[in-house]
């Protein structure tokens, strides 16, 4: 939980204000999960601050959603590719990734 709530302090996510009274407040819990080696022992223990955003509605609560996920077809092309042309593909991993993206509306989670 603390490595969480330390990316949001290292991302400057959110800013701690009163509650405003004509927004809706979107809710928010900790998702636990452990993380399991090759052998299927616990290597690590993982917590997610989530939003509730099932309690949104459309047009009222936010107008456009969008996700930056690659759909397997584009990377069943791009690895097809990258084999016929004998490329190197590497893989990484951006910790957090979603903290950096920028949202032009103001959202309240409580």
């Amino acid at each position: 939980m603390h490595e969480e709530l330390n990316q949001f302090g290292a991302n400057d996510v959110w800013d701690l204000v009163p509650q405003p009274r004509n927004m809706t407040i979107i809710g928010i819990k900790w998702v636990f999960r452990n993380k399991l080696d090759e052998n299927g022992i616990v290597s690590r223990n993982k917590a997610r601050l989530v939003a509730q955003g099932y309690n949104q509605q459309k047009g009222i609560d936010y107008d456009e959603t969008y996700a930056p996920v690659a759909r397997l077809e584009s990377i069943r092309i791009l690895l097809a590719y990258a084999c016929t042309l004998n490329f190197k593909l590497f893989q990484m991993d951006v910790k957090s990734a979603f903290l950096n993206g920028f949202i032009n509306e103001e959202v309240y989670v409580a």
